[in-house]
């Protein structure tokens, strides 16, 4: 069947490129705030489920634009006393939610225990509040991230990322001094832009008044 101009014109539109094109509202944090480092591990081995979890097909930060560029105010403000940031995760699929949920249940699989969770069994992880079915980050304005140091790498923050138990909570008296004055830098600049952090993880914060009350499913890449 022959096919007309204007036709042609919507089938370019609807071509799997213009299908790759993220949801209204999203941004890749590179293309708004590129100075600010990433480290995006769920994409690689190197997490505590211990390999490439689902639905990170690239090793890419997406969020909301709204967070992105409160990210960049943040990124700004840190800059002028030499610190900057490094995110690790940002939006994630409920597709990764559900393979958090998946590994949490499989209880023989105890291979990043030593890394991760030495302290605690992975049977307590989701009512510990550290894994769970539903993900603020799948709303796209929770970020994952820490400090780095201009010329020196990642500030220390006493545990290192995604490490599950009180050590990690903003007010364990676990670590030193310093490292809870690095997790209040860290916390201070946040706030003043307008993200709000989650008690049990120094690194996790989320966006007030986040455009999305709902979760998306599509993948990163």
């Amino acid at each position: 069947m022959k096919v007309s101009a204007p036709f042609t014109a919507v089938l370019l539109l609807c071509s799997p490129a213009a299908k790759a094109d993220l949801p209204n509202g999203f941004v890749y944090l590179k293309d708004v705030a590129p100075s600010i480092q990433t480290d995006v591990r769920y994409a690689t081995s190197n997490n505590f489920v211990g390999k490439k979890v689902d639905g990170y097909k690239a090793k890419k930060i997406i969020i909301t634009r709204r967070a992105a560029e409160a990210l960049k105010l943040v990124q700004a403000d840190l800059k002028k006393e030499g610190y900057g940031l490094k995110v690790f995760d940002a939006y994630r699929p409920q597709r990764a939610v559900n393979h958090f949920m998946r590994w949490v249940r499989n209880r023989s699989d105890q291979r990043t225990k030593s890394k991760y969770y030495p302290h605690i069994e992975k049977s307590t992880l989701a009512r510990g509040g550290y894994i769970a079915g539903r993900s603020a980050h799948s709303r796209g304005s929770t970020v994952d991230l820490t400090l780095v140091k201009t010329g020196s790498g990642e500030v220390d923050m006493g545990t290192k990322f995604d490490y599950f138990g009180p050590e990690s909570s903003h007010n364990s008296n676990a670590v030193t001094a310093a490292q809870k004055a690095n997790r209040a830098k860290l916390k201070a600049a946040m706030a003043k832009r307008g993200f709000r952090h989650y008690h049990k993880e120094w690194w996790h914060y989320t966006l007030n008044n986040e455009p999305f009350s709902y979760g998306f499913d599509f993948e990163v890449k």
